[in-house]
């Protein structure tokens, strides 16, 4: 066997379709964000402005989170030291689970090292504590929740994206008998819509089933203490568990769930994902703690967040470019080919010193690779005038069209 040449043709293959993903080697500077500077293959430095960062608050140049992380730092060093069993619970874990729990209105959470492993873990464990389990799954769910529901060995079905009666007629068509759980998100990052949270705890409640809301994309940006969609629309103490993270909105790194305290027991005892893995270092506990303690009172944040969406989104629908817009505060913009889209973000990058990444399959359905900007309250007029007028001029040169909208 050949293994250099089964490589070669793998990656091959990426290159011709226009899938073929690179670094993009930048330094953020503290203060200055979305600023950074990037560092160019040819070895040259050059100014860049992010507009795909996930930091979509800017807290992770946040004061109070800095002065957390460095306070921790100084008192506990720099790693845990173990896993959560052993040797690696401090008091800065239990703070952060403690503010998270109190965020979702649970009386318990658990912190894992992203919130990928957090979802993993977690579906992945449920049918070992619910023999029999079936899961009801999004079509448009997270690689991570696909990953722990196809892990666990138990029985799934699959609805169509927020299709109601899809998800009615696979509940009806099983046993009654039979623990069932609905795994859904609330902010779906592709195209930015909202799953209809009431109406699936409607049918889960008709047919005994548990919820499992992924708010990854939504907690620290909606709801009046940032508990995401589902605090926005007072639907949380209807959802049994609730994903979220602390790599977005929060500025950290890190991942969670909420619920119950024996459901969070449980897997807590049950799931190797989080069991045989070291926790976080103390001053990411401490730093994250500090970012959602923030923003639980920080709503001018939070609105000038979606103010800076809105205005983007009303600036490129006045360019006739092809956009999806749910009204949340992701900005996709459809390019519909993954060397084009490819050949848009280089172009920006290099001739405007604008970073945003292309999305190609397997993220996106193929024909709809897409640029997909993440507006922040620290893109200024200034920003947001060069992206629109580059966007303007690029989309004319590349002649792409601008005669449909794309939602």
């Amino acid at each position: 066997m050949d293994y250099t040449a089964k490589l070669d043709a793998a990656l091959t293959t990426l290159h011709e379709e226009g899938r073929y993903r690179t670094f993009i080697d930048i330094e953020r500077k503290n203060g200055h964000f979305p600023h950074a500077t990037w560092r160019h293959p040819s070895g040259e430095e050059r100014p860049v402005t992010v507009w795909c960062g996930n930091d979509y608050l800017g807290m992770g140049q946040h004061p109070a989170v800095l002065a957390a992380m460095h306070e921790a730092i100084d008192a506990a060093g720099a790693g845990s030291g173990g896993t959560r069993n052993i040797s690696g619970t401090t008091v800065y874990h239990n703070r952060l689970e403690a503010e998270l729990a109190d965020l979702h209105g649970k009386e318990a959470a658990l912190v894992f090292t992203s919130a990928y492993i957090a979802n993993d873990a977690t579906l992945s464990t449920l049918p070992r504590l619910f023999p029999g389990l079936i899961i009801y799954s999004d079509e448009l769910n997270h690689a991570s929740m696909i990953e722990g529901i196809r892990r666990n060995g138990g029985a799934k079905r699959i609805f169509r994206h927020n299709d109601l009666d899809h998800l009615r007629a696979l509940l009806e068509a099983d046993d009654p008998a039979a623990p069932k759980l609905i795994a859904f998100e609330s902010v779906y990052s592709m195209d930015g819509d909202f799953g209809p949270i009431e109406a699936i705890c409607d049918l889960a409640d008709e047919f005994g089933a548990l919820t499992y809301i992924d708010e990854v994309h939504a907690v620290g940006m909606y709801g009046p203490r940032g508990g995401g969609v589902s605090e926005r629309d007072r639907l949380a103490h209807r959802i049994d568990i609730i994903n979220g993270t602390l790599a977005k909105a929060y500025g950290v790194m890190g991942g969670y769930i909420a619920a119950s305290a024996k459901m969070v027991d449980a897997i807590r005892s049950y799931a190797p994902g989080f069991i045989f893995t070291t926790s976080l270092p103390p001053a990411v506990a401490a730093a994250a703690a500090a970012s959602v303690k923030h923003l639980k009172s920080d709503q001018s944040l939070r609105d000038r967040h979606q103010t800076q969406a809105r205005i983007l989104k009303t600036r490129l629908k006045g360019l006739g470019l092809p956009l999806i817009d749910h009204g949340s505060h992701i900005v996709p913009v459809i390019v519909g080919n993954p060397v084009h889209c490819k050949m848009m973000s280089d172009m920006l990058l290099e001739d405007h010193g604008i970073y945003v990444q292309p999305i190609n399959f397997p993220t996106v359905p193929r024909g709809t690779e897409r640029l997909r900007f993440t507006p922040s309250p620290v893109h200024g007029p200034k920003e947001m005038d060069a992206l629109v007028h580059a966007l303007d001029a690029l989309w004319s040169h590349c002649a792409l069209n601008r005669a449909d909208m794309a939602g």
